[in-house]
């Protein structure tokens, strides 16, 4: 019977495990990020469109503005065409390969294309008609400025040459302002005119009359084709072929989620079965231990009393004195082994850093090209002479092999160096170990340093903070001489420091994020180092406990960092000391230990 039950037991257990692994397999499926990269590939296409309808507005203040600055015109195309061309790394990314994306791809690049033609045209006739727009008051000017000179007699009888002269100026301004057949006819009717007027004056006003009716003429002749370019770019329909590409986006997304949401109906109905199945086994289970039980207290029972109670009492204060051992050791060694951790968490950061940049170097590494060399050479075995020194492909290869030689060659220095910051990394995780072992009085190793060296070494293993969140950095190092000094000590101490100092500054929105870290001997027997941010500051109840253990203002924090960053100062005979002159004005950390050269030292 037992055997019966304990055979049913191993049954259900293996149903529980297929129904576990079919959920995992269910969830990996449904499990993906299509969501978030459809609307992010919908972001890139909306904000290519702003830039489109930002575009067509600089085209058309260029078309009144009397400057010739046309960056504006550059600028969105520009954008534009980096914002595609992440857009097409997404969707090649995710395989989209089929006619109805490629028909609509090449829409938008014709769209695109045709665009550009047009604007480069406008560009130009618009660059010719603008200087002519601006240079007809001067044209005029140099028209009636001889007319001043003139006697009053002569001025008469010359006064309507310059009302007319003056009247076709503005009615070539409004041509270009409002093109229309009459206004054209009317400059035509005045060009004529100021032809007739030109015979009546001296030789003196012919030339500039010339060059008057020549920019009023080119204007008569520019306009209408700058306004065919303006109504040619508006009809091209860019802002369409992008509006074709969200409604794919849209479609795919909801395909995509019918799949999703049918493989969630499935996993919540193996779900419901294996929930079944938990409950009957765990009903099981409460049955085996009630039996269980229910024999313990039979023989329990069967004991003497008496004994029994003894027995308790003694192995409970045994039990007791224990706990209390245990508590006051564990007590002593939590402080050690999250300093430990929290230091190392710290170098970890510069460790990950390194490992994802060998990883993507391995990732995008030329030696593949090699295989492919290989693929050709192998199939070409039987005639390789011939392949090298005749086929097309053949003549490319060894100079195709030399630049392979070159590029792996420059990836394994990269890769070398990386290893090598990595490795320098890994030893001050040990050494941060070693150091924590000193707090329990073994001693501190002693050795020459460059401060400004340290505190690169520590601004690198903060690198990839700093830079996500903006932070500049200003160094101010004084003129300090190779000291001797516990490396790991000052270093776990620099790398906390401007671990803390970048997260002060994580809220600072209004202001640049920067750091000033500063170095100097200070009355020639101190070694001073700081490091000042501009970030929330310290309130003034909180300086008093800054570095306490466990004391802590962010919610993630956990208070271990300066408190062991005080200790190692004081190991190193030398004090931490913080100051802010209040909420929302930095603070200044400063960290004095005594000078020692390595002069001295020797």
């Amino acid at each position: 019977m037992k055997m019966y039950h304990r055979r049913n037991l191993v049954l259900l257990s293996g149903v529980a495990l297929l129904l576990a692994s079919t959920l995992l397999f269910l969830y990996l499926k449904s499990s993906s990020d299509q969501t978030s990269t459809y609307a992010e590939s919908r972001d890139l296409i909306g904000r290519i469109k702003q830039f489109n309808a930002q575009w067509e507005t600089e085209i058309l203040k260029a078309r009144i503005a009397i400057s010739h600055n046309y960056d504006p015109l550059v600028a969105p195309l520009n954008e534009m065409t980096y914002l595609w061309e992440r857009f097409e790394t997404m969707e090649s990314n995710h395989g989209r390969n089929d006619p109805i994306w490629h028909a609509s791809h090449d829409a938008y690049h014709t769209a695109i294309q045709e665009k550009t033609r047009l604007v480069e045209q406008f560009k130009s006739h618009n660059a010719v008609l603008r200087n002519s727009l601006a240079f007809l008051p001067t044209a005029e000017d140099d028209i009636q400025e001889p007319l001043t000179r003139l006697t009053d007699e002569d001025k008469l009888q010359l006064q309507n040459i310059a009302t007319d002269t003056y009247d076709l100026l503005l009615s070539s301004l409004e041509f270009a302002q409002v093109t229309s057949d009459d206004k054209a006819a009317d400059i035509l009717v005045g060009l004529n005119k100021l032809g007739v007027n030109k015979q009546r004056l001296p030789e003196q006003f012919h030339s500039p009359i010339d060059i008057l009716s020549n920019h009023i003429a080119l204007i008569l002749r520019e306009q209408p084709v700058v306004n065919r370019l303006l109504e040619n770019i508006e009809a091209i329909p860019v802002a369409e072929r992008l509006d074709d590409i969200t409604a794919l986006l849209n479609t795919d997304q909801q395909q995509t989620d019918a799949i999703d949401q049918r493989y969630h109906f499935y996993m919540l109905v193996f779900s419901t079965l294996l929930v079944i199945v938990l409950v009957y086994l765990a009903i099981r289970l409460m049955r085996s231990f009630g039996e269980i039980h229910r024999v313990n207290k039979e023989l329990q029972t069967a004991n003497d009393v008496l004994e029994q109670r003894v027995e308790e009492r003694t192995r409970e204060l045994k039990d007791t004195q224990s706990e209390l051992l245990d508590t006051a050791r564990q007590a002593g060694m939590a402080e050690i082994a999250t300093n430990v951790l929290h230091n190392v968490g710290n170098v970890l950061n510069s460790v990950n850093i390194s490992a994802d940049l060998v990883t993507r170097k391995l990732r995008n590494s030329k030696a593949q090209g090699l295989g492919k060399a290989m693929q050709l050479i192998n199939a070409h075995q039987d005639n390789l002479g011939a392949f090298l020194t005749q086929d097309e492909k053949g003549k490319l290869l060894p100079g195709y092999l030399n630049q392979l030689v070159d590029a792996i060659a420059l990836e394994q220095q990269g890769m070398t160096d990386e290893l090598a910051q990595l490795s320098k990394s890994v030893d001050h995780i040990k050494d941060i170990v070693a150091t924590q072992q000193s707090y329990a009085g073994a001693n501190s190793l002693m050795e020459p340093l460059h401060v400004s060296e340290l505190l690169e070494d520590a601004l690198r293993m903060n690198a990839g903070a700093l830079t996500r969140h903006h932070v500049t950095v200003v160094k101010e190092y004084g003129d300090v001489p190779q000291i001797m000094g516990d490396k790991h000590r000052l270093l776990l101490i620099l790398i906390n420091l401007i671990s803390n100092a970048k997260y002060a500054m994580t809220d600072l929105s209004n202001r640049p994020r920067q750091m000033t870290l500063g170095v100097k001997v200070v009355e020639d027997t101190i070694l001073q180092i700081s490091v000042k941010d501009d970030g929330e500051g310290i309130e003034p109840e909180n300086m008093t406990r800054i570095f306490a253990h466990g004391f802590t203002t962010r919610k993630e924090g956990h208070g271990f960092g300066l408190h062991s960053c005080a200790l190692a100062a004081i190991e190193m005979n030398g004090h931490l000391t913080a100051h802010s002159d209040g909420p929302g004005k930095g603070a200044l950390f400063t960290l004095q230990i005594p000078l020692k050269t390595v002069m001295e030292e020797a």
